[in-house]
């Protein structure tokens, strides 16, 4: 698996346990600090080198020392960065996390550089040379530009992946509409469904992005796993049974698990499987690229782990 990740790079910066911001100049200690490379692309970075796949990201940071931090973490991991565009007059993207006991995650987010990525930055020819693009946060470059990446991939023989960023209530059709054609694989979460399509129904939500011309769309559910629908069938797939510490990243982690057993000729249910193996692991500690997982350990994870009930 050759793939390009692309689109949002973001710096966590992470602090656990947090009950209450301490009022005033207040002050109170907490178990752990950690920074992590984060993002619909930067995150589903990491977990797909975990699991075995060569990786390249592409996108838009700045020169900032947060811009040098996130560079390095994503090296560390073994992924590529030649294709990160680097702004000196945008601030990196970054967030800071305060995760709360029961491993909740309000967030303090810095937009940065991410919106600044255009058509001038894409790697054409790596992305023509992928076996997969995943292109993470189409909304925040615009549809036409998300279009016209899918597009080419697409034309090439590249395997596409989407997963949307903002919110459901900030979603609109429109925004993704354009694209939609151009997409293999949709990952979004329920509530980006029902807000993105404007549906008050998951099944009719999902209907109507298949019915746009993606080809699998497969919906994270939080505690209750994930849908997979094509144009012939839906199935549920449950998550799995673990102690959550931290939610962070586990969206991303379920997009690189599936798109992993997608590379590896799974069916989109058997994929989804192993991608919430792998946000089950990622969710056991902090931050995105918590868990020292192979391809081999999630899928014995998967094996041999209980799930929740389907409800």
């Amino acid at each position: 698996m050759n793939v390009v990740t692309m689109g949002v790079h973001v710096l966590d910066v992470l602090v656990r346990p947090v009950e209450a911001i301490p009022e005033g100049q207040g002050a109170t200690l907490v178990e752990d600090i950690r920074m992590t490379a984060a993002g619909t692309a930067g995150g589903t970075a990491l977990t797909l080198a975990k699991l075995g796949a060569s990786v390249r990201s592409a996108g838009a940071v700045g020169t900032d020392p947060t811009g040098d931090m996130l560079v390095q973490l994503l090296q560390r991991a073994g992924i590529g960065t030649e294709f990160l565009a680097r702004r000196a007059d945008t601030p990196t993207s970054a967030s800071v996390l305060p995760i709360r006991p029961n491993g909740d995650r309000p967030s303090l987010h810095l937009l940065g550089a991410n919106i600044t990525y255009g058509l001038d930055d894409v790697p054409w020819d790596a992305v023509a040379e992928a076996t997969h693009l995943h292109l993470g946060g189409p909304e925040l470059i615009g549809v036409d530009v998300a279009a016209r990446i899918l597009s080419f991939a697409r034309e090439h023989g590249t395997v596409t992946s989407v997963d949307l960023l903002a919110p459901g209530v900030l979603g609109g059709f429109e925004q993704i509409e354009a694209a939609l054609p151009h997409i293999d694989h949709l990952l979004p979460n329920e509530d980006q469904v029902l807000g993105f399509s404007g549906e008050q129904d998951l099944a009719a939500g999902v209907r109507k992005l298949l019915d746009a011309g993606v080809g699998v769309v497969a919906v994270t559910r939080g505690g209750e796993g994930a849908l997979v629908a094509t144009g012939e069938d839906a199935e549920t797939v449950p998550a799995f049974a673990v102690d959550v510490v931290d939610t962070t990243g586990c969206g991303d982690a379920f997009s690189a698990g599936y798109l992993r057993g997608v590379s590896l000729g799974r069916s989109p249910a058997e994929a989804a499987v192993l991608g919430c193996a792998a946000a089950a692991l990622v969710a056991r500690g902090l931050g995105s690229d918590h868990g020292d997982f192979d391809l081999a350990a999630a899928d014995e994870f998967a094996a041999h782990h209980k799930t929740h009930p389907v409800s």
